[in-house]
């Protein structure tokens, strides 16, 4: 046997004032054929894993382009071109395959393509008509036809946080590998569920179907199940839920497992859409508990989600409210990360932080801030995977510590604050950039948790996101879709 891997993943924001570019990706990681010769991190895990699973197994790897970058917005074209182009070259130059893996996203748009993972995976089909390919996703994704119709499997991370991306790696090598060897014949189909919300995995209704859904799996027939929970801030005629089975050999079983797994998972919908606390409320809550430390997240400034991670509207209200015994972070701010280190650690300093990438990002701050402490090549955990964090800076400005950094992520694990040497345990408040990645790292040590819908990029107003590909026949935009 042989196997060819490969990875091209960015989540494309539609709505995201910042374009995805090369510098983008040169941030996030690019790897030539090599990324299983560095160090593992999240976006090279499956990678490693292929080649680690194929080779114990005698099959020889040919291993390709690893190119992944921060969610932004749509991805400059010769750029994506580009990426495609050196897969499908070293495809070909690699002679018959009998399985393609690609560690994808399923959410990219360039420009002139508003469905990358379906373009790449239909130009490897032509390439490779017998072969086995299979798509690792992540579950904020379209699922769109062309996937379906030109993968051989398809398989999203089950977990939002999405903390499990290294055991849906070893599913979907197992899954190709069963295939390519003739014990099954994977036949996939999807469920439209006409809906667009948020759902988080770690507690409540959604833990306990994603427990159920993963008890499903290898029995009956049933290969795999999976949710597309959809990006909501991709503007795409796909965007929203949809349930997708992967049953042997029988496609009428498949659709009617996608069937009553969306069905079920639609009846959950008014208990996942929660409220979400505006500034004021979030902050008024906050200040009558009486512990700490209270996670407020940053949830409208997400870089995860695409969005600048500059926003000020958050911090402003904070110092406007005289809050003291509060941690903030990560502000991406390149600028203001690049004064303090000239600086030096001690130096109290005028500082004009955050506001630079349009209004999403509200106005600057200008502060006077002491740099307590300048870090390089330092790392945040996100599960059981390391996530750079480039340069990073904690100042100080009236009782607020600050974490500004040069590399744009969002605030996945306390390793962000605490490497620095903030104790996180004697704050009151912690804020952070991040929608829901953080819960994994945050929730054991807080207090409270508090998502806040403030201003920005992917502000959570899920009925009025400002669509102009997407048809407006979902739930909650309309209460009865299937009406």
């Amino acid at each position: 046997m042989k196997v060819f891997i490969a990875g091209l993943s960015t989540e494309t924001n539609s709505f995201s004032p910042l374009p995805t570019g090369m510098l983008g990706f040169e941030e996030g990681s690019i790897h030539y054929g090599d990324a299983t010769a560095d160090e593992i991190q999240y976006w090279t895990a499956p990678l490693h894993i292929w080649r680690e699973r194929a080779q114990a197994r005698g099959w020889q790897v040919v291993e390709s382009l690893s190119a992944h970058a921060q969610p932004a917005g749509p991805t400059v074209r010769a750029v994506y071109e580009g990426f495609r182009d050196e897969i499908l070259s070293d495809l070909q130059a690699g002679g018959p395959v009998d399985v393609i893996l690609l560690a994808l996203h399923g959410a990219m748009i360039a420009d002139g393509y508003e469905d990358c993972e379906g373009d790449l995976i239909t130009r490897c089909r032509a390439v490779a008509p017998q072969a086995v390919i299979g798509g690792l996703l992540d579950p904020h994704c379209h699922l769109t036809q062309a996937m379906l119709d030109d993968a051989s499997l398809l398989v999203a991370f089950k977990e939002y946080p999405h903390v499990d991306v290294p055991e849906r790696a070893e599913d979907l090598f197992r899954l190709a590998a069963e295939a390519a060897e003739g014990q099954t014949k994977p036949v996939m189909r999807d469920y439209d569920c006409r809906m667009i919300i948020a759902m988080p995995t770690p507690a409540g209704p959604m833990r306990e179907f994603v427990d159920a859904m993963t008890a499903r799996e290898g029995s009956d027939g049933i290969l795999s199940l999976s949710i597309a929970h959809g990006f909501p801030w991709g503007d795409h005629p796909r965007t929203g839920v949809r349930a997708l089975a992967i049953c042997d050999g029988d496609a009428e079983q498949a659709e009617a497992v996608a069937r009553d797994l969306g069905q079920n998972l639609y009846a959950l919908r008014h208990e996942l859409h929660n409220h979400i606390a505006d500034i004021d409320e979030a902050l008024n809550i906050a200040e009558a508990e009486p512990g700490g430390p209270i996670v407020l997240a940053d949830m409208s400034d997400n870089a995860g989600g695409g969005a600048p991670s500059d926003a000020t509207f958050l911090l402003r209200e904070i110092l406007n409210r005289k809050l003291t015994l509060v941690a903030s972070g990560i502000f991406w701010d390149p600028v203001a990360v690049r004064i303090c280190r000239e600086a030096g650690e001690g130096a109290t300093l005028p500082l004009r932080l955050g506001g630079k990438c349009g209004p999403m990002s509200g106005d600057p701050l200008d502060l006077l801030v002491t740099v307590r402490k300048c870090a390089s090549g330092i790392s945040q955990r996100f599960g059981k995977l390391s996530a750079p964090m480039g340069e990073v800076v904690w100042v100080e400005a009236d009782g607020v510590d600050i974490v500004i950094n040069d590399t744009r992520t969002q605030t996945f694990h306390p390793d962000a604050f605490e490497k620095l040497g903030i104790d996180l345990s004697k704050r009151k408040i912690v804020c952070v950039k991040s929608s829901n990645h953080y819960q994994a790292g945050f929730n054991p040590i807080a207090a409270k948790v508090i998502p806040v819908a403030t201003p920005g990029a992917i502000t959570p107003d899920f009925a009025n996101i400002p669509y102009t590909r997407r048809a407006s026949d979902y739930w909650p935009a309309i209460e009865d879709p299937f009406a």
